[in-house]
């Protein structure tokens, strides 16, 4: 009995050394598994846990919760997962996941929502990505800002680099300004949103502009909207040069190959189209074989697409062009009953449905010039990738023994047979690089259209168009009239419409080459005269 006594000392002093020790602090994977598991409350207390870890995938899988495309399973740790587009990833490791079975949105309600967009907008705001910092900032303009979030983006504004953030922080901040009670704030504010392309900056100032009693405040605000709407202007018509200039580059790709096999070799090849679409459907495979690589899959299907088409290209010469030379009648109906055999092989073999071309992260996206002019990665990318094509093989052409043997049989075939030229041959080379070049043109256009057994029709026209309007035979005319023809029918199609511009183009063509028959740029040498 004493010795009892004398060990409840013990015992109480190891029970309240137990007590004190701190509880075990979950784990970030733990807290992201007990977020998506209980109630409602449950699960606005595990965000409040979740802000104190400092996990680079928090971030995402928040922005998750908030948009409604965070999901998981009922399973024991429960399976975590993040929807973006239309594929699905595990947030905690990043694996992708075959399919969305057995997973469920998680729930939030409108309190959760608004403690979650304000606690998210203070971690965006110091994001790495100068993108998720302006899309914070976005949020701020577009859901109104307080007293709080003003501090936050003042705090902002003396450490950012970035000049879109910037400006979309001074356009948050006039915001707020505007809508005091002093009266030279409120006319800094406007002056300051003069400067803001927002459209949210553009609404304020026509409210002031519209209902405020003040007359030198509304004088100010349509003077800011003057100058605002002349910056517009100024942005669209830069939008409407850079997308001319891009459709002028799907034009350049379509048509480098055949001013090669029309305007060098005089052949009327009406399987061109054909050659582009089997370049597509190149990238289509080489995306099949190798589902891993999507990365990669557009810099391995480019010599692929080349390899094939320039190969069946020759094939086509040598099986059918080569014993048509000198009669364009019987060479236009030839090529186009391969087109149509080409088309059928197709449908055949791959099915008459469009097949699906996947984009890699390094294409996809737009860059964000400011709020009213934005770029497509991919429109960007094939405009540079087409002036790539454009100059190399200007290089063949000018600068290699195959260019000046095609030069030369071009210009006149009979003398330089008779210095030892085997004709016959360059005629097949020739016609394998402009096929080639075709197939390439098919990789890229995979990237902005369908790809399917008729794709090449739609180029078919215009590719010539470019061919007769530049000049039969020179590259320079090609570049110039593929571009020109691009600008023309874009700046054309908000007025007229796609069709109708189609139909105005064509018909100033038409106009231009009764003026001049051979083009902007005429061939020389013996073979102009023909």
């Amino acid at each position: 009995m004493l010795m009892i006594v004398a060990l409840l000392p013990l015992h109480a002093s190891a029970q309240a050394t137990a007590d004190s020790e701190p509880p075990e602090v979950a784990s970030f994977e733990q807290q992201v598994q007990q977020l998506v598991q209980g109630n409602l409350r449950q699960r606005a207390e595990t965000v409040s846990q979740l802000f104190q870890q400092d996990d680079e995938r928090l971030i995402d899988i928040l922005n998750a919760l908030v948009e409604g495309d965070l999901l998981a399973d009922r399973n024991d740790p429960p399976t975590v997962a993040i929807r973006q587009g239309k594929s699905i990833t595990n947030a905690l490791t990043g694996a992708t996941l075959e399919s969305d079975e057995g997973l469920r949105r998680v729930p939030v309600n409108n309190s959760l929502r608004t403690q979650l967009r304000g606690q998210l907008a203070e971690l965006n705001l110091t994001h790495e990505s100068a993108d998720v910092r302006y899309d914070a900032v976005r949020r701020f303009i577009r859901d109104g800002i307080d007293a709080e979030g003003m501090a936050m983006l003042i705090e902002r504004q003396a450490e950012e680099e970035s000049g879109l953030v910037l400006g979309a922080i001074d356009t948050a901040l006039a915001l707020f300004q505007i809508q005091g009670v002093d009266r030279d704030m409120r006319l800094e504010a406007i002056n300051s949103l003069s400067g803001s392309l927002e459209q949210e900056a553009r609404i304020a100032l026509n409210d002031v502009a519209d209902n405020d009693a003040d007359p030198q405040l509304r004088v100010a605000a349509q003077e800011a909207i003057a100058s605002i709407q002349s910056r517009i202007k100024f942005y669209r018509f830069t939008e409407n040069l850079f997308f001319g200039l891009s459709l002028g580059s799907v034009l350049l790709l379509a048509a480098i190959g055949l001013a090669i096999t029309f305007g060098v070799m005089g052949v009327i090849n009406m399987a061109h189209g054909e050659l582009i679409m089997l370049g597509a459907y190149t990238t289509w495979g080489v995306q099949v074989l190798f589902p891993n690589l999507i990365e990669w899959s557009l810099l391995i299907a480019i010599p692929a697409a080349f390899l094939v088409t320039g190969l069946i290209g020759i094939l086509i010469e040598r099986g059918v062009i080569r014993f048509l030379y000198g009669r364009p009648l019987e060479t236009l109906l030839a090529t186009f009953g391969l087109s149509l055999v080409l088309q059928q092989a197709v449908r055949s073999l791959f099915g008459p449905l469009n097949r699906s071309v996947s984009s890699p992260d390094w294409i996809s996206g737009t860059l964000v010039i400011n709020p009213v002019l934005s770029l497509t990665y991919n429109r960007l990318y094939i405009l540079l990738f087409g002036l790539m094509v454009f100059f190399a093989l200007l290089l063949v052409i000018k600068r290699t023994s195959l260019g000046l043997k095609v030069r030369a049989v071009s210009q006149n075939r009979a003398m330089a047979r008779a210095v030892g030229v085997r004709s016959s041959w360059v005629d097949a080379l020739t016609f394998g690089l402009g096929s080639g070049i075709a197939g390439i043109a098919g990789v890229a256009l995979s990237q902005i259209t369908n790809v399917g057994p008729n794709l090449g029709q739609a180029y078919i026209i215009d590719s010539f168009m470019v061919v007769v309007f530049g000049g039969v035979g020179n590259l320079w005319g090609t570049l110039v009239s593929a571009m020109s023809l691009g600008l023309i029918n874009n700046f054309l199609e908000p007025y007229a419409g796609a069709m109708l511009a189609k139909v105005l183009v064509l018909i100033m063509l038409i106009l231009f080459i009764q003026k001049k028959p051979k083009g902007l740029f005429p061939q020389k040498g013996r073979a102009a005269a023909d």
